[in-house]
């Protein structure tokens, strides 16, 4: 028992200080990166705190958890590559469909690496250096995606007001150039559910412009999917000139910030998705909450790893983290090459 309550002492400050930062940073600037960082950091602290539960004990319960997150890395590529092809046989053959087939077999590639070091298979020097930079590349890149998933599945969890002045409704593309697909519909049930559970009923902004291969705009797909779910016309306020979501987003505002009154507003988008559109607003100095709708399971892997893509060729993060993979990775490399 003694055990027990030295392991607690030495760590519960660490576990409650970084939960206790991550929170307050999450629920002040939901939009930055940072807080992913600190999540990471919390779940560490966590199963430090968990293994000291186990006393005595503490360094074979971290041993199993370290087993149990290594199986976990090890069945990674294998999820990733079936995904890919139940993608490729859904959604047919397109980048986005490769993507999580892509990176599951890069990830596999990575790993081996790893392991044949581990094994310390017989080899050359040379072939030892280049197996540690591809495995640590594989790895350091892995950890930025897995943060990154694990911050967007968090927020989804955040709480956040039930009644709203607008809700802004992110459309995306049109079935047959004039049908709303599954995914928007997903999206337009979301906001239908928010408009029915607030008290002062919101204005809903269904956001789209018409695309080369679309008949109509997505702004009005989205206004006849609401209008037939029984939403009244005098609350749809339809924006249909945006072809991007920083469009949709800007010029939604712009409508949002003509009209007198309260702005509390929601974004409504698909759950993968809710980041990005948070992180846009902020840079336009507009407040808002951000509230996910349900994706296809076999969807989300791929459409997380383009906003991945899409967030991290923003100048900051881009030097962030090329300046974290010079450090961790490219110095020990040369290092290890120079030196040993």
């Amino acid at each position: 028992m003694q055990a027990i309550l030295d392991n607690l002492h030495a760590i519960l400050p660490f576990f409650l200080g970084s939960w206790g930062l991550f929170l307050v940073f999450t629920l002040w600037r939901p939009q930055r990166f940072t807080n992913s960082i600190l999540l990471m950091c919390s779940l560490l602290f966590t199963m430090l705190f968990l293994s000291g539960l186990f006393g005595d004990r503490q360094g074979s319960a971290l041993l199993i958890a370290f087993l149990l997150v290594l199986l976990g890395l090890l069945l990674v590529p294998v999820m990733l590559i079936i995904n890919g092809t139940v993608m490729l046989r859904k959604e047919g053959r397109s980048l986005s469909s490769l993507l999580s087939l892509i990176l599951g077999i890069i990830i596999a590639i990575g790993e081996l690496a790893v392991i044949v070091l581990a094994l310390r298979v017989r080899t050359y020097m040379p072939i030892n250096t280049v197996l540690a930079f591809v495995g640590g590349s594989v790895f350091y890149f892995s950890v930025w995606i897995l943060t990154f998933v694990l911050y967007i599945l968090f927020i989804q969890f955040m709480p956040h007001r039930r009644s709203f002045d607008y809700v802004i409704i992110h459309g995306c593309g049109l079935l047959e150039g004039s049908r709303v697909s599954r995914l928007l519909a997903n999206r337009l049930d979301k906001a239908i559910e928010l408009y029915r559970q607030s008290k002062r009923k919101p204005i809903l902004i269904p956001s789209g412009g018409k695309g080369e291969d679309e008949t109509v705009s997505e702004a009005e797909a989205m206004t006849g999917y609401l209008l037939s779910h029984g939403i009244p016309a005098e609350a749809i306020l339809p924006e249909n000139r945006s072809v991007t979501t920083m469009e949709n987003l800007r010029n939604s505002i712009e409508l949002i910030r003509s009209r007198p009154g309260r702005h509390r507003t929601a974004l409504v988008s698909s759950n993968y998705h809710i980041y990005r559109c948070i992180l846009y607003a902020s840079r336009m100095k507009f407040r808002c909450t951000g509230v996910g709708a349900k994706v296809a399971w076999y969807y989300w892997p791929s459409a997380t790893l383009r906003e991945f893509a899409a967030i991290f060729s923003h100048r900051p993060h881009v030097v962030l983290i090329l300046l974290g993979y010079g450090l961790l990775v490219l110095l020990p490399t040369l290092f290890f090459v120079v030196f040993l």
